[in-house]
């Protein structure tokens, strides 16, 4: 979809809400409005046009990536409202309140009394655009899940025990940069025995021991959209507690990928999975929820968990990962990324279970 057909949907939330514009700081969905792939770049949305502000450091790359848009260079932090309304009058000014800190958005508030402007917070408005994906942005997705699929199958193929974990965890960010990922979306997991039962554990120095449970979690990205996927490995013979808890969190996902729909909520599927843990007697050992949107961010809108009202529509593309985590065993996780169509799910990450 054309940046300008983006720009329209959003224009008709701003006037649902009531606001004459709204300052978009927030990273990725400052891109997805405008091209632009800066960090210190803030899209001024009108009802009737769009300007982009950047710092001196990113102002030349704005120019050329934000093409179609006004660019204008932001020279000075105390005076940042008024140079970003750039003259035009506005009572009701939205801001991303998730993006900002307090003291930036103290000193906005203190500079709209100036104006004077009502600055209105706001969540969620751009993000709730992203969430469906389009025709180019799944075949970004899709083409990510193919290079963590090949990362997944060459660290099976090279991971020795004897390795630590950091060892291999550069292994994988090193195939990922060397076969299409323009970079890491986020830090490689890698985690060995006792490790693993910690869902977001970092690779230490660690050897790696045959015959227990290794959580591998990576990912790929392609022009900006990431991939995630999860797998656990064994080396050497698998004990009846590792056989036994692998089957389980595979039955949980299996669970998922065909229960799955289009018009459940976030909760509704988090509970297909947590469901046949919780009747193993492991329910407290799933302590995450089922999965999250991922997208231009890792983890973005819908969630998938307890409590999730996210209304589940298609094209939209998340991960399904249930795990159980049993601290001083280790942990089991599978992960893929899936999209939403009609009929269901369909895993994009095709990686061997």
């Amino acid at each position: 979809m054309p940046i300008a057909q983006r720009l329209q949907k959003l224009c008709q939330k701003l006037l649902e809400k009531e606001l004459d514009a709204l300052l978009v700081s927030q990273v990725e969905n400052c891109r997805y409005l405008s091209g632009f792939t800066g960090s210190s770049g803030i899209l001024v949305v009108w009802p009737d046009s769009a300007v982009l502000a950047a710092s001196s450091v990113d102002f030349e790359q704005a120019k050329a990536e934000a093409a179609g848009l006004e660019v204008v260079l932001l020279k000075s932090r105390q005076q940042r409202l008024a140079e970003l309304m750039g003259g035009r009058k506005a009572k009701r000014v939205g801001f991303e309140a998730h993006s900002l800190s307090f003291a930036e958005t103290h000193r906005l508030m203190e500079e709209s009394e100036k104006l004077p402007m009502e600055l209105v917070p706001t969540e969620g408005l751009v993000e709730s655009l992203r969430m469906a994906k389009e025709e180019e942005e799944v075949r970004c997705l899709a083409k990510a899940a193919g290079i963590a699929d090949r990362a997944l199958e060459y660290i099976v193929r090279e991971v020795r025990p004897g390795m630590t974990e950091k060892e291999a965890a550069w292994l994988i960010e090193e195939f990922l940069r060397q076969n299409g990922s323009e970079s890491i979306p986020f830090d490689i997991i890698v985690a060995s025995g006792p490790n693993s039962a910690m869902p977001h554990a970092r690779p230490t120095e660690r050897i790696i021991s045959a015959g227990e449970p290794i959580v591998v979690d990576l990912g790929a990205r392609v022009d900006g959209y990431s991939s995630d996927l999860s797998r656990t490995l064994c080396l050497g013979a698998r004990g009846e507690t590792f056989r036994r808890i692998c089957a389980l969190v595979l039955q949980a996902q299996l669970s998922a990928l065909e229960g799955v729909k289009a018009g459940m909520t976030g909760e509704q599927a988090d509970g297909l999975a947590r469901k046949a843990i919780q009747q193993a007697g492991y329910g407290d050992a799933f302590g995450h929820g089922l999965g999250h949107g991922i997208g231009l961010a890792v983890h973005e809108a819908p969630r998938l968990g307890p409590n999730s009202t996210d209304i589940l529509v298609e094209q939209m593309v998340f991960t399904l990962e249930p795990g159980v985590y049993l601290p001083g065993w280790g942990g089991v996780r599978i992960e893929d990324t899936v999209i939403l169509d009609r009929d269901g799910v369909t895993a994009l990450t095709k990686a061997g279970k």
